[in-house]
């Protein structure tokens, strides 16, 4: 019974204080968080001293400039061993800021993306968010590329305005001071504006952030409709990659290239909009940066040719009003990052809400109990399995199962044994009554395609124990026990396993790394069904005999001969029960691979 995609109703958060709320409550439970805040520590040292700088810098330009207008040699030499002096502190200071830089990038991005790795991989929790809907596809671009993205942004922003926040409180006093004499002649009257230039900025840079925030709000959704589009398009890359054997076999090169033409047309799309919308922001952004070139000359060109001011004392106001008004304007020239950023935000805060809200997915549905049975039993309580597609349950009512059983359960088509045999397992657990697992015993579950972990042959058969948990010995065994003798002096190459054996020989290691954990329960889905006549009869025979004392839960179609099965349950639909609510998704919808095509041939 194969369950479609369904959207997870926990509330994530909306706004973007309530994301950066989570994030900081994240961080503050960060073991990296001390390393972080020295970190951040000395970048703000560095900011005040490169501020402190700047202003002797800017105090500079009044007697260079008047040395350049007498003509006076010897004063312009001086002025420049001392500029020498200033420029290479400020250097000293840039150099270090970028060090702290890069290493605060570092340290944000491996403790989001730890953190983020954790809750994923916190029990039961990555498959259930792989059933909650579009938020847990490619769950990979999240704590990858995303986490990534974001902690840089992150990072230039913040340090940014940081920077610019100083820098502005550093100069509006100067600037405030050097407008102080500023003297306006009109016709035969005199008249003063006390801070005129600080007031020339803020209107200046004022009007321009507006514009900028209205011309490229749009970003912020666009850039974040990008991302998953390029996630997609990875993913089906990803895809195709894992089975391109299959697809060369059957001819399929067409037709996957045709799908993947899709996926590229929708990143080109998405970009295209963005590309627009840059367009769009750069006529503000860059007009304006033209216009302060000289603005600040024009705004105190009167005063100047008034005679009120020396040309030392114009280049002055100028640099202090180009801090000013760059500090002021730092929204202006950062809009783009900062929808990027909004962008990135929304995707890791929601990923990460998700991952915090799953024990919410189908909140209001009831749920199977979980306890425990004494040792040497595992028992089904009233239990039924909810899907939307039906209910299953045992046709024989309550089931109770001793150590050492040996049970086969069966179903026909349609029934949902996969399903039932993930309920048993914990991680679905939508339906009612109860199961009992036996107290204080493992229980080994088997899956259709058991996984191997990547790495060398010996860390395959010893997972989820250390790779040195087993002995050669023991492995030697356990392999050719199983027909794969021929592995033997695999044990220590390194590959995809998963990949470098054929089906048959990928499920006999399943049952090899039975033969060696030697649990005392194990329940198989469909496993033994998949394999030949021969491999069969060589697990089962394992199973009788190595592990005489294991009870052994089978689902699949029925025994094939043998008398290996003691005793027999069967499922069934429950026609009359209740179906799993709740909004489903589709996978990917066709609908927007139409309304892609429509925008390519556009």
């Amino acid at each position: 019974m194969n369950e479609p995609i369904v959207e997870t109703p926990a509330r994530q958060p909306t706004s973007v204080l309530g994301q950066v709320s989570m994030m900081r409550r994240a961080f503050m439970a960060s073991p990296l968080r001390n390393t972080i805040f020295g970190l951040g520590a000395g970048i703000l040292v560095v900011i005040l001293a490169t501020a402190a700088g700047q202003i002797v810098l800017n105090r500079w330009n009044k007697p260079f400039y008047d040395a350049i207008e007498r003509r006076d040699i010897e004063a312009f030499l001086h002025q420049l061993t001392i500029f020498a002096w200033i420029a290479g502190a400020l250097l000293i200071l840039n150099v270090v800021q970028a060090w702290l830089n890069q290493m605060l990038r570092l340290r944000l991005r491996e403790g989001l993306t730890r953190d983020l790795i954790g809750e994923w991989m916190l029990p039961r929790r990555a498959f259930r968010l792989a059933n909650a809907g579009a938020i847990g596809a490619n769950p990979d671009q999240r704590m990858h590329e995303d986490a990534h993205h974001l902690t840089d942004l992150s990072t230039d922003l913040g340090i940014g305005l940081v920077q610019a926040t100083i820098l502005l409180v550093s100069f509006v006093g100067v600037l405030w001071s050097l407008s102080a004499g500023f003297v306006f002649h009109v016709y035969d009257r005199e008249f003063a504006i006390p801070g005129y230039m600080v007031w020339a900025a803020v209107l200046y840079a004022g009007i321009a952030s507006c514009l900028s925030w209205l011309v490229g709000r749009p970003l912020i959704g666009l850039n974040s409709d990008r991302y998953a589009r390029e996630a997609e398009l990875r993913f089906s890359l990803v895809r195709v990659n894992e089975h391109i054997d299959a697809i060369a076999l059957a001819g399929g090169e067409a037709d996957e290239r045709r799908r993947l033409d899709l996926d590229l047309g929708a990143v080109l799309a998405a970009t295209r909009r963005i590309i627009k919308a840059t367009v769009r922001l750069t006529w503000i952004t860059a007009g304006y940066g033209w216009i302060t070139v000289v603005a600040p000359i024009v705004i105190a060109s009167p005063v100047y040719f008034a005679g009120d001011m020396s040309f030392g004392g114009l280049m002055m106001a100028v640099g202090a009003f180009n801090q000013v008004h760059s500090s002021l304007r730092w929204f202006v020239d950062h809009i783009g990052a900062i929808a990027d950023w909004r962008a990135t935000l929304l995707r890791v805060a929601d990923f990460r809400a998700a991952l915090l809200g799953l024990e919410q997915l189908h909140g209001d549905e009831t749920r199977i109990a979980y306890g425990e049975a004494p040792a040497g039993a595992m028992r089904f309580e009233a239990l039924k399995v909810v899907s939307h597609g039906g209910c299953t349950e045992f046709a024989d009512g309550d089931v109770s199962i001793a150590a050492g059983e040996r049970v086969l359960i069966t179903a026909g088509p349609g029934v949902g044994k996969t399903l039932f045999f993930r309920a048993i397992a914990g991680l679905w657990p939508w339906g009612s009554g109860r199961i009992d697992l036996p107290a204080g015993e493992a229980v080994t579950f088997i899956p259709r395609r058991p996984y191997l972990s990547p790495g060398t042959l010996r860390a395959a058969l010893a997972y989820p124990l250390a790779e040195d948990a087993f002995k050669d010995a023991e492995l030697v065994t356990a392999l050719e026990r199983l027909g794969l003798g021929r592995l033997v002096g695999s044990l220590d190459a390194v590959g995809r396993w998963e990949r470098d054996i054929d089906e048959e020989e990928h499920r006999l290691i399943g049952f090899a790394q039975l033969f060696l954990h030697r649990p005392r329960w194990v329940v198989i889905d469909e496993a033994l069904d998949a394999l030949k006549e021969g491999p069969r009869a060589a697990v089962l025979d394992m199973l009788r005999t190595e592990l005489k004392g294991t009870a052994v839960i089978s689902l699949g179609r029925g025994e094939r001969g043998g008398t290996f099965f003691g005793r027999e349950l069967a499922l069934k639909v429950d026609t009359h029960g209740r179906k799993l609510q709740g909004k489903a998704r589709p996978r990917p919808s066709s609908k927007r691979r139409l309304d892609t095509e429509l925008e390519i041939a556009r």
